[in-house]
């Protein structure tokens, strides 16, 4: 498979799974309900180590940044005096990586706006990290060797991880760190999406998506690729979704079931998903259980359609929704574009040019689509009811996750930045 920019440990033969422990690095800044916050954008620069802070709406202006591995050279050491963790942190730099390291998967910050809690995939970890002086809160070594994908609970006091070498989520209090839960999923387990309630975690697993058995006649050495439905609160299974069979009843059985990132309708009646190497995504009926509608989306004639030239197997990875629940974005990676798709009638609008666009999100004033561009370093604002660009920011090197968060009313980048 050729090596893009990505975010994924290509899979290994062997692995040790490690127990999580938490020690606590720092003291965690008490909670000041009363104090003013200000919305924000994090973007995180995967490759920098660094997560740039913008406006959440208007020209999305850049506020400051924060350092996200002030604890680099702590790491390293442990990395190096250990043969394994070493191989798995130096198959991240040397494939998925292009040579780089992978800092910063994901990330939110705490209710009070007081730290910032994120993913590090290289580190295999998870830290809390104080935005007034740029320290660790606390450190979270997820089990197994690479973390991923996050969310956080409707309440902001619970955040979810993947961790994806060892195929468990793991639950975390966002102010301590302490271990809440955490619970098994199919292999190599991605995105995580709360139900509005708190009352439910869907994790989406996405299978090895780093080997070269991409042909469609193949698609059984992927693994066990599935989304599996916890409650939230006992951390139990309730559910698992396979789409194999939906793919199969409407005659796509070429179609990849690895479901990529998701965003359900307001009501969360339905949810729309994006699978490997597909132009395009599905809607899912969750009371049926059944796809009720396929949306294919252009091709970019420069794109080739060999498979094992897509980044990660995904050939579109991003998707999010409108807050009236009337427009979708998706972004196109390989196709270097991103769209505004009408959900009633599914037509899409502009294809607005972008660089290997690799995450969709909703800016704080819910008007605009916000899309990282993996390939420019930069993030672009679309407006939903245009479908037309707003306005491009220049981040740092290759930005992939953007997320709406809260800092101080005054804030500035910390001097630790």
């Amino acid at each position: 498979m050729s090596v893009f920019r990505r975010r994924h440990l290509c899979s290994l033969t062997a692995a040790l799974v490690l127990t999580a422990t938490v020690p606590a690095t720092a003291a965690v800044a008490a909670p000041s309900s009363s104090a003013a916050l200000r919305e924000v954008m994090f973007v995180g620069n995967n490759w920098d180590g660094t997560a740039e802070v913008i406006r959440a709406t208007g020209d999305f202006g850049k506020i400051g940044r924060i350092n996200v591995i002030p604890d680099k050279d702590q790491r390293m050491a442990e990395i190096n005096a250990d043969p394994i963790k070493w191989i798995y942190f130096m198959a991240i730099r040397n494939s998925v990586g292009e040579g780089h390291d992978q800092f910063v998967d994901d990330m939110y910050s705490t209710p009070d706006g007081t730290s910032m809690v994120v993913s590090r995939p290289s580190f295999a970890d998870v830290v809390s990290i104080d935005l007034a002086s740029g320290r660790i809160n606390w450190r979270f070594p997820v089990s197994g060797y690479r973390s991923d994908h996050m969310a956080v609970s409707p309440d902001g006091k619970r955040v979810a991880v993947s961790a994806s070498t060892s195929n468990t989520v793991h639950v975390l209090d966002i102010v301590t760190g302490r271990e809440l839960g955490k619970f098994g999923t199919g292999d190599k387990p991605h995105e995580n999406i709360f139900t509005q309630d708190g009352k439910y975690i869907y994790n989406m697993a996405i299978g090895d998506v780093n080997t070269q058995t991409d042909a469609p006649w193949l698609d059984w050495t992927k693994g066990d690729r599935r989304i599996t439905v916890v409650d939230a609160t006992t951390y139990k299974q309730v559910k698992v979704i396979d789409m194999r069979p939906q793919l199969d009843a409407l005659g796509l059985k070429d179609h990849s079931d690895a479901v990529r990132p998701a965003v359900f309708s307001p009501d969360e009646s339905k949810l729309y998903f994006q699978v490997s190497f597909f132009n395009g995504f599905f809607e899912y009926d969750i009371a049926t259980d059944k796809i009720t509608r396929t949306k294919t989306l252009p091709k970019n004639p420069a794109t080739s359609d060999d498979r094992t030239t897509f980044v990660n197997d995904s050939r579109h990875h991003g998707i999010s929704m409108s807050p009236d629940g009337r427009k979708l974005c998706v972004a196109g990676t390989m196709d270097d574009y991103a769209t505004v798709v009408d959900r009633a009638t599914l037509q899409e609008g502009p294809l607005v040019t972008a660089s290997k666009p690799y995450w969709a999100t909703v800016s704080g004033d819910g008007k605009a689509c916000v899309i990282s561009e993996s390939g420019t370093d930069q993030v672009t604002a679309i407006d939903f009811a245009t479908g037309k660009k707003v306005v491009s920011v220049p981040v740092g090197d290759h930005p992939q996750r953007v997320r709406l968060g809260h800092v101080a009313a005054g804030w500035t980048s910390p001097s630790a930045s």
